[in-house]
């Protein structure tokens, strides 16, 4: 054998040898992608759960306020009812405006609420979504991961193995961080 074809045989084998070790360096990663049960964690996590109690609290609050309106207009509308027999043409007039414009105001309001709760609901999501992201983040970085996926209602993940679902892990975690 001449000197060229030993220096072959040399890299052909250090070739081979290493896809070898890669190979076997994948199959060893066979956790490297895992994921999360998107909605479990959410709704797990206490600081979800807190935001949302807050949000309950807040639009317990509106709310109230929006009653205490509709009862003061429904106040209005039975007293006139009663008396408009009563009230002159002018009178009439005047009354059926101030119902009105209290009407719109309730109204106005009532939709003012709405998308009051919507915002503070989407702010407080995002808040929460963002700790979980950044957990999740840290998390998988602390474990090797090479990819955390994210289950939703709508099926991403139609099929993984046992052990891939890591969401209790994450959960168990996510809690822990916010009580410390």
């Amino acid at each position: 054998m001449n000197q060229r074809s030993i220096v072959e045989i040399v890299f052909k084998a250090t070739v081979i040898a290493g896809l070898l070790i890669v190979i076997a360096l994948q199959f060893d990663k066979k956790e490297s992608i895992v994921y999360v049960d998107s909605i479990k964690l959410v709704n797990g996590y206490k600081g979800m759960q807190a935001a949302r109690k807050e949000l309950e609290m807040k639009s317990a609050a509106w709310k109230a306020n929006l009653d205490t309106l509709r009862t003061e207009l429904e106040g209005k509308i039975k007293e006139y009812e009663a008396g408009k027999a009563r009230l002159g043409v002018k009178e009439k007039a005047l009354t059926e405006e101030l119902i009105r414009t209290k009407q719109e105001q309730y109204m106005n309001y009532q939709n003012i609420i709405a998308e009051k709760i919507q915002k503070e609901d989407q702010e407080l999501t995002t808040k929460v979504l963002g700790k979980v992201n950044d957990y999740i983040k840290k998390y998988g970085e602390d474990k090797g991961y090479a990819i955390i996926m994210a289950a939703t209602q709508y099926g991403n993940i139609v099929y993984a193995e046992k052990g891939m679902d890591i969401t209790d892990q994450v959960l168990e975690g996510l809690n822990k961080e916010l009580t410390n």
